[in-house]
Order: structure tokens, then sequence, then C-alpha cells
């Protein structure tokens, strides 16, 4: 004679089975509506993208139909590197209509000089840019020989004169969390702030920031790949 099936066990089977039938959705529901979040834009009216080479063919209008008015291009890299899509990428954005800046990633492994001269020879200057951005992401700890800290924030100093001078505008300081951790350059250089954090605003930065990366995956129409969504503080 077979063993009869416990009722309540039944029972608790089918509840859990349900909650787990829920957070699948939950999670489901919660990973898709990150991936296409954008802050209201009653709370952040002026809203961009910063795309470079790794997002691939952006289509830049589709990005001003999805409600962005401007954007930031990577352009340079170090002493050496140069986003292979920049010039391209600031045609087709200009003939969209989307104001344009620039955006330079600092080597701390590399003189401020050739750093600039890297910028200034793909960067155009012209008064309907927008203030550059020098991206502060990378450490010297990989640094081939040993850069201290005074040093870094020296060289980086001049990067940004050199930058404005060859601009005629202040640049904004892209840190992020890791580089601000090491380095606290929030606090040591008066410059405006763009910071990064997906969803929620950022406050390592220690100040009121400018622009804020609230997503940084953005998913959409204008891009096979993610990209990342930029509002600016009202």
């Amino acid at each position: 004679m077979g063993r009869r099936s416990n009722p309540k066990r039944r029972i608790v089977m089918r509840v859990l089975a349900a909650f787990l039938l829920v957070a699948l959705v939950g999670g489901a529901w919660l990973w898709w509506t990150l991936q296409h979040w954008t802050p209201p834009e009653t709370e952040h009216p002026d809203q961009g993208a910063y795309v470079g080479e790794a997002d691939g063919a952006v289509k830049f209008r589709t990005l001003g139909a999805l409600g962005a008015s401007f954007v930031y291009l990577a352009a340079s890299e170090g002493d050496e590197g140069k986003d292979a899509r920049f010039t391209a990428n600031y045609a087709a954005a200009r003939e969209a209509g989307l104001q344009v800046g620039a955006v330079h990633r600092f080597d701390p492994c590399a003189m401020a000089d050739g750093q600039s001269a890297n910028f200034v020879t793909i960067v155009p200057r012209g008064k309907e840019l927008l203030p550059p951005a020098i991206e502060l992401d990378v450490t010297a700890k990989d640094c081939p020989e040993r850069v201290s800290d005074a040093a870094v924030e020296s060289e980086l100093m001049t990067l940004i004169n050199q930058i404005e001078t060859h601009s005629g505008k202040p640049v904004i300081l892209k840190i992020s969390p890791g580089f601000e951790d090491t380095y606290a350059m929030a606090s040591r250089i008066e410059r405006n702030l763009w910071l990064t954090r997906t969803r929620l605003a950022p406050t390592y930065g220690g100040r009121p920031w400018l622009m804020w990366t609230a997503n940084d995956a953005l998913l959409s129409e204008a891009s096979d790949e993610p990209i990342d969504w930029v509002v600016v503080q009202p």
C-alpha cells in the first residue's frame, strides 16, 4: 500500500512554489526596469548620453527622440590613445542637433604635456562645444614606475590648465568612486563634478555635483550596446 501524501505538505510546497514564481517575475521586472530606467524629466529636464567607440554605431537622432539634448564623446586617453569613432560621432551628433562635449581619460602614468597634446590634436576649439570633461578612473597602482599621490595631483592640475587654455572653458571632472577613494580629488580641486551611480543619486563626491551618470548600461534603440545616460543638475 503506497504512502499517503500529506495535505499540509502539499499546501506548503504550493505556497513555496508561488513565492518562487513571484520572486522570479519580480527579479526579471527589476532587471528590465534597471536596464531601461532614466530619471524623470520633471526632476532633471536636461538629459543626454556619454558614448565612445565601444558603443558602436550610435543613432544620435534616436538619442534625441529619447530625450537627449546633449552628448559627451570619448575623445582621447593618456598621451596616445584616441577614440576611433570620435570624428564620425562628432559630425553625426552635430547633424542631429545635439550639443557636444569631449572627454579625455586621464592616465596617471603619463605626463600632462603629452596628454594635452593628444587631446588638442583631435578635439577642435570652438565656442559651440560644451565644457570639456576629464575622466578620472585609472589609478597609479599599475604604473611601470611608482607615481606618488602628489605627482598625480600635480600632473592633473597641469593637464586641467592646458585643456582649459585650449577650450576656453573650465573642465568638468568625471570622477569614479574608486578614483575618489584613492585620491579625494573632488574635495581638492574646485571644478564641477560628474559622478556615477545607477538609479540612486551619488554622494561620494562630498559636495554637489553638476552631472550624474544615472544609468551606466541603458538599453535603447539608439545603440546595439548599452550606453551611459547622463543628467544635469537642474
